[in-house]
C-alpha cells in the first residue's frame, strides 16, 4: 500500500480530478485498470463544471487522495436523507489500481458521511453488468438490495452506452455512529 493522505477537494483540485475520474472509467487508459466501464459506454464520465457544482453543494462532498502530493483518487458522498448517504464517482488511476486506494477512499468516505451527514447507511448504484465490482463492494461489507434501478440513457453528461441493456443494481451498508 502506498502512503496516502485523505482530504476534501478544492477548486484547484478539479483539473487533476477529472483526468482520473477520465482515466478511470473510460477509453483505453481505464482498460489498464480493472474497474473500468470503458467497454459499456463510450464519452466523459464527467466534466469540470459537474464537479464544481460538486464543491458547491453543502450536502456532496468530493475527497481526493494524494500520493506524494499528486491526487491519485477521488471520491464523492452525497447527503441524501438524514439518515442516508451515497457513496460515488469512486476513481483510482489505473496504473495505481489494485494496491488499496480504493479501500482507503472508501473508508474515508464513509467515516465522512456518518461524521458530517449523520449517516448510518450509506448507499451505491453500480452497472448490474460489472459483477466483479460488486464482488468488490460486497468484500467491503456492501450488500445488494435487490433493487434495481434504470440507465438515465437520455443523460449524456455520464457518457453514451453501447447498448440499451444497462441498467443499476443498489447496494448498502451500515454505518457505525459517528
Amino acid at each position: 500500500m502506498i502512503d496516502l493522505t485523505i482530504s476534501p477537494a478544492t477548486a484547484s483540485d478539479l483539473p487533476a480530478i477529472h483526468a482520473i475520474v477520465e482515466a478511470a472509467y473510460r477509453g483505453d487508459s481505464a482498460r489498464a485498470g480493472w474497474t473500468h466501464e470503458a467497454d459499456l459506454l463510450a464519452g466523459q464520465r464527467t466534466d469540470i463544471e459537474s464537479l464544481a457544482d460538486i464543491l458547491a453543494d453543502p450536502d456532496q462532498r468530493l475527497l481526493v487522495a494524494r500520493s506524494s502530493g499528486a491526487i491519485v483518487g477521488s471520491v464523492v458522498i452525497e447527503r441524501k436523507d438524514e439518515a442516508t448517504a451515497y457513496l460515488g464517482m469512486l476513481a483510482v488511476d489505473p496504473a495505481l489500481q489494485a494496491g488499496g486506494i480504493g479501500r482507503q477512499l472508501i473508508a474515508a468516505a464513509e467515516a465522512m458521511a456518518a461524521a458530517e451527514f449523520g449517516a448510518r447507511a450509506i448507499e451505491m448504484t453500480v452497472i448490474a453488468r460489472r459483477t466483479e465490482l460488486i464482488a468488490y463492494y460486497q468484500r467491503r461489507g456492501y450488500a445488494l438490495t435487490g433493487e434495481t434501478r434504470p440507465f438515465p440513457y437520455d443523460d449524456r453528461r455520464i457518457g453514451e452506452p453501447f447498448s440499451r441493456d444497462l441498467d443499476f443494481v443498489v447496494l448498502v451498508k451500515a454505518l457505525a455512529a459517528a
